[in-house]
């Protein structure tokens, strides 16, 4: 297995920030894609249910700032967390299955990360209509482990960390899919290029 040349895609991931009433942040998901393993990511039909490598990040508060029709969110430095699960168990209307299995890695947002919302509309009747980010992040620790009859080590495969980039949906999910605790909940992807060096 080698590794990844600088600037190589690292992983695309695919999950939901989540709000809480007191405006706190976390955002959980799974893997598409982790660059070096060569096995299939899913038991079954990709989705959260199925997949074998999820992540989890710690609660922040963002602060906001505003410049015409563009909504900036500063979310500060902070960790996130990549697991592996044996026996995928990820549900949406419970994030902290995300959070289950062996933690594989931990990540550091290395500065403020500034995410864009475009909104258009009149004043006091906007409505958004993309949302956007970016954030590197370091590679804190790396754990060992065995997949699929291979052992991997996410830092001789991706290096020093990554740099995401992020595409979140425009307005948030019906009051439906929102899970009880949670004000708000928005999807979102993201692909990661590798620091190397």
């Amino acid at each position: 297995m080698a590794l990844l040349l600088p600037g190589e895609l690292a992983w695309y991931v695919t999950g939901r920030f989540y709000e809480r009433a007191d405006h706190s942040l976390a955002d959980y998901g799974y893997f598409l894609h982790l660059a070096g393993i060569e096995a299939d990511l899913f038991d079954g039909k990709p989705s959260e249910r199925t997949a074998h490598f999820t992540f989890a990040a710690e609660p922040f508060t963002a602060r906001g700032v505003s410049n015409g029709d563009l909504k900036l969110g500063l979310d500060p430095a902070g960790d996130f967390s990549v697991y592996l699960q044996p026996e995928p168990a990820g549900d949406f209307d419970d994030p902290q299955s995300f959070a289950r299995g062996q933690r594989i890695a931990t990540f550091r947002r290395v500065s403020v990360v500034v995410g864009t919302t475009l909104e258009a509309g009149k004043p006091h009747d906007t409505h958004p209509l993309l949302s956007s980010n970016v954030f590197s992040a370091r590679l804190l620790i790396s754990n060992p482990f065995e997949f699929a009859g291979r052992r991997y080590d996410l830092r001789h495969q991706i290096g020093k960390g990554v740099t995401q980039f992020g595409t979140a949906a425009a307005a948030s999910l019906p009051k439906e899919q929102t899970p009880k605790d949670y004000a708000s909940v928005v999807a979102f992807s993201g692909s990661a290029l590798a620091l190397i060096g």
